[in-house]
């Protein structure tokens, strides 16, 4: 049985780790590589990383940066931003990176996507989709961190990210972002029932009944920040509570953290 992974978030902005609500991250909170080693420590199944400016700032990833970060991490790590060619793929996953996150430039060159798979494995690209729903219910996909629409559904934008050789979709609400409200549990179950392949939810975390729902409705893995951020709760204290729930989860030893 595929265990599900509990997956927290570090937004990258100005050499910081930020949080905000809604993409509005301008809250400083730590510095990468402790955070690195506490995320470690309490057994979390996979970091995403990503760098909030790098797209608005039209600039490449910062290879040399993620080298020293994927040096100290010893579970896998998701980057993104700021990636708009293979190249940019290659020197990540040479930089350490284990899988990276293509968001803005699927909507200009979706072929990327195809093209990337079939070079270094379906395995390490994640397809990530932040979405916004409208006061029509209508919900649409956002690009360079949430600040330009795309005009595409992200249900239908999933099935073609699958079909176009994704791994895995990571899947964020723009208005649950920061909130700690709970996730979009409707796009998260249309998603997931509409492709194959693991959907990450991410996007309103506030406590782990919020995380139990959404592999209820779907997810393979749960992606978190605000809630390790601003309250005592744990990444590995949420893999206990779906233990209880008979959720499968991979827990090392009775450690106590």
């Amino acid at each position: 049985m595929l265990k599900t992974r509990i997956i927290p978030t570090m937004l990258w902005k100005n050499f910081g780790l930020v949080k905000g609500v809604g993409f509005d991250s301008w809250r400083r909170v730590g510095t990468v590589l402790p955070s690195i080693r506490v995320y470690t420590l309490r057994q979390v199944d996979e970091i995403i990383f990503v760098d909030i400016s790098a797209t608005r700032e039209n600039r490449e990833p910062d290879f040399e940066s993620i080298a020293e970060f994927t040096e100290e991490c010893s579970v896998p790590m998701t980057v993104g931003g700021g990636i708009s060619t293979l190249e940019h793929i290659r020197a990540l996953l040479r930089s350490g990176a284990d899988k990276v996150s293509l968001n803005s430039v699927t909507y200009e060159n979706p072929n990327i996507i195809s093209e990337a798979s079939s070079i270094f494995g379906s395995q390490c690209i994640v397809a990530s989709i932040d979405f916004l729903k409208h006061n029509d219910s209508r919900c649409e996909c956002f690009k360079n961190a949430g600040t330009v629409s795309t005009g595409k559904d992200p249900i239908e934008w999933a099935r073609l990210m699958e079909k176009m050789g994704a791994g895995e979709i990571l899947l964020t609400s723009i208005q649950r972002d920061g909130t700690m409200i709970g996730y979009d549990l409707d796009i998260i179950k249309a998603v997931s029932s509409a492709i194959s392949i693991p959907v990450i939810a991410s996007g309103g975390a506030g406590n782990y009944e919020h995380m139990y729902q959404a592999h209820l409705n779907g997810a393979s893995a749960i992606a978190a920040a605000s809630i390790y951020h601003f309250t005592e709760q744990t990444p590995l204290e949420a893999k206990r509570y779906l233990a209880l729930k008979g959720v499968a989860v991979r827990i090392i030893g009775n450690t106590k953290r």
